[in-house]
């Protein structure tokens, strides 16, 4: 892993590369998302502590918060080194759904960023960085590399899920448009939202769907 890189800018630069795939979610209200569509056996009230608490948790272990997507027992993380500014970073590789063929498994290399100043967690794609033992990894080629930034807006009682992703394509690519815009288009919470409600905080959570 650069010690030198600068996950931020690199994601931007990206971000506005009129070649590339790029897709944000829209910012989702947890707690009125939580009002609207879930029963829990207490009363809670997600704040952005806890939402932030999540997303570090996750950036280091997904295959914990995000096994929809994470083949189990895949996820790895090493290198880790604390900046200046209290922000981190470290190097992560887990084997990951392909978009748009979801029944098979592609290596993913992820070099992460957590910004804890601004509550944001960024993952630079890459096609192979050295391993935990020094070998090299290769990403899988089943897809495009993509970068995702993760991050927390909103008030403390009042949190936002922030998401956005773009893949390093030839050209924008409207397959891989069609199924984030479906991914968008769900009225529950993300899974590791959920995940950690019901893990971390201990407290039960049943859609009213489920009921």
């Amino acid at each position: 892993m650069s010690p030198v890189l600068d996950h931020e800018k690199v994601f931007e630069r990206a971000w506005v590369d009129l070649r590339f795939t790029r897709f944000a979610l829209p910012s989702i209200d947890v707690n009125d998302v939580l009002a609207r569509g879930y029963r829990t056996s207490e009363p809670l009230t997600f704040t952005r502590t806890m939402l932030w608490d999540m997303e570090v948790k996750k950036a280091w272990r997904p295959d914990l918060y995000i096994p929809h997507v994470v083949r189990e027992g895949s996820a790895d993380a090493w290198g880790l080194a604390t900046e200046a500014d209290g922000s981190d970073s470290f190097m992560r590789a887990s084997q990951q759904r392909l978009w748009l063929d979801p029944e098979e498994y592609g290596l993913v290399l992820e070099e992460t960023h957590r910004n804890h100043a601004h509550q944001k967690v960024t993952f630079i794609g890459g096609a192979e960085v050295p391993g935990r033992d020094g070998n090299i990894l290769h990403a899988g080629t089943g897809q495009p590399l993509f970068h995702v930034e993760h991050a927390v807006g909103g008030e403390e009682t009042r949190p936002l899920n922030l998401w956005r992703i773009v893949h390093l394509t030839e050209r924008p690519d409207d397959r891989l448009i069609e199924v984030f815009t479906r991914i968008a288009g769900d009225v529950c919470l993300p899974e590791f939202i959920e995940i950690y409600i019901r893990i971390d905080l201990n407290i039960k959570l049943t859609r009213h769907d489920a009921a």
